[in-house]
């Protein structure tokens, strides 16, 4: 118990299916995806703000 297989995967996507509907289903994934990739950019651009303030004061 504890892992999911194709079987509970399949039940999973019915429930959303009959929840949200054939139409709003892409919407809902668009929107996600776009959450994802503003995460990213967000966790990309604290790094190379590490990384820029670290060359300056190296430069120093």
């Amino acid at each position: 118990m504890g892992r999911i297989g194709m079987p509970e995967i399949l039940v999973i996507l019915a429930v959303v299916l009959l929840l949200f509907g054939g139409k709003k289903i892409p919407e809902l994934m668009k929107g996600l995806g776009s959450g994802v990739n503003e995460f990213k950019k967000a966790a990309k651009g604290e790094d190379e703000a590490n990384a820029a303030s670290k060359k300056e004061e190296e430069t120093k």
